[in-house]
């Protein structure tokens, strides 16, 4: 093999091994790439922004483009993933569909940005329906919330005496003064409220005897409880000491709460804090007045509700009316 031929078989093997590098780079690439999602809000077409009400339960999808369809969840909210290599700046249709609103077929370009997309209902160009309309009016949502109360039972009173005698070098044997002067004693007294009851606003003092020269060791009988100890230090003569306190018993109450939804056109919205319970919906219909207990599929026979939870553990309710209804 002459020297011509081994730097042509040189030269061959670089150019393969160089394509072979760029394609294994370019394939990296292409992997760690992260494939684009397009972001949006589907709401109700309408000329008041008050009435463009959140959609959900809207198809949207992109044909081949898109790895799978996607829904609006219950704030109008969609998330639509692109199939890879699509990039920034491709052609994109996008499709809308819910039975409820008129089909809409959004011609665009994949672009970093926030959709809002508007849905105009079926019934704005349906024709009008010969049947008179019923009337909803006075609408309130009705729900409880757990409240803590306490319901005072009595009080509880107990003396008791530390004996000590006065004037006694403590010599470091312990307990001893404040000071470490004189001898002292150490006397407690407990009380027990009863069971399913605590104390409240306990307090001990000294009420006979050189009250001076004594001193309630720890507050701990202050804290709420069941049982409530005092403990008191006398280094004069025998003192006598009186340990009282209230007793309650903590009770859990339901408190009823009403909230008035605000309405625009046919659609309402009310919010209710993370505690509510038992929510229930009220109204005149057709002149009747009507308690709807707001089940967890939150159905109504007069409107479509759907909820969503905010970052407080509050919650917003959305309703539509049905067909054949009208807010008074």
């Amino acid at each position: 093999m002459t020297r011509a031929h081994r730097i042509q078989i040189w030269i061959a093997s670089l150019v393969v091994l160089t394509l072979i590098t760029i394609g294994i780079l370019a394939l990296v690439r292409w992997q760690k790439q992260k494939a684009i999602s397009l972001r949006g809000a589907v709401v109700v077409q309408d000329s008041d922004t008050r009435k463009q009400l959140p959609i959900a339960g809207v198809t949207v999808s992109a044909g081949d483009l898109s790895v799978s369809d996607a829904k609006s969840d219950s704030s109008g909210l969609f998330v639509l993933n692109l199939r890879k290599p699509i990039r920034r700046g491709y052609p994109i249709v996008l499709h809308f569909r819910h039975s409820q609103y008129q089909p809409l077929d959004l011609k665009d370009y994949v672009g970093h940005q926030l959709y809002v997309v508007h849905l105009a209902p079926v019934s704005n160009t349906a024709v009008s329906e010969t049947r008179p309309q019923t009337k909803v009016a006075n609408v309130r949502a009705r729900y409880t919330v757990k409240a803590q109360t306490e319901l005072n039972v009595g009080s509880a009173v107990k003396t008791f005496q530390v004996v000590n005698k006065g004037n006694v070098p403590c010599k470091g044997q312990v307990p001893c003064s404040p000071d470490g002067n004189w001898k002292a004693a150490l006397g407690s007294a407990s009380l027990d409220a009863g069971a399913g009851n605590e104390f409240r606003d306990a307090r001990a003092s000294c009420i006979a005897g050189p009250c001076p020269f004594t001193r309630i060791e720890s507050d701990r009988f202050s804290q709420a409880g069941q049982i409530m100890t005092v403990v008191a230090r006398n280094w004069s003569d025998t003192a006598t000491f009186l340990l009282e306190a209230e007793v309650v018993r903590p009770m859990v109450t339901q408190s009823e709460h009403w909230s008035y939804p605000v309405i625009f056109g046919n659609g309402l919205s009310f919010t209710l804090p993370s505690a509510a319970a038992s929510v229930s919906i009220e109204a005149d219909v057709d002149g009747q007045t009507i308690v709807f207990p707001l089940s967890p599929t939150l159905f109504l026979s007069w409107a479509n509700c759907d909820t969503v939870l905010n970052p407080d553990k509050g919650r917003v309710f959305r309703c539509t009316l049905k067909p054949g209804y009208h807010f008074q």
